[in-house]
């Protein structure tokens, strides 16, 4: 995906901003680094943009009104978009289904999966709320 394909969608110019400090991290760190070095190289970065960044956030998941689990979020930017940082080789199927999941738990409809791999990796994904089940 080209940065000028992100104006279409929705939150376009904080995804945007989000990818470009990804691409700085990954472009002055490199691969080879634990997922923890990205996520607090990223936070450094956000935040420098004036960006409004929860790390590790935890997020409830519920079964109808039953809370069932949780998880913890890599980051939350402005309360907008989550975004699940993985250091892996490449991008595979689990990770984009582990980011969908993410956005059917939570009112948060934009999510970015941002692979630190040997070349840097991302993906878009909208769970919009028209799909959400009442």
């Amino acid at each position: 995906m080209d940065l000028l394909d992100v104006h279409n969608y929705k939150h376009s110019d904080l995804t945007e901003k989000i990818i470009k400090a990804f691409l700085k991290v990954y472009n002055k760190l490199g691969y080879g680094f634990l997922e923890k070095v990205y996520e607090n190289a990223m936070v450094l970065e956000l935040t420098a943009m004036e960006l409004f960044v929860e790390k590790q956030k935890q997020v409830d998941v519920f079964y109808y009104e039953n809370r069932v689990g949780y998880y913890f979020a890599d980051l939350v930017i402005e309360n907008k978009v989550i975004v699940e940082l993985k250091a892996a080789e490449s991008l595979c199927e689990e990770h984009e289904l582990q980011l969908i999941n993410y956005l059917k738990a939570t009112e948060i409809e934009v999510g970015l999966l941002l692979n630190f791999g040997k070349t840097p990796q991302f993906k878009r994904k909208v769970f919009s709320d028209k799909y959400r089940k009442k």
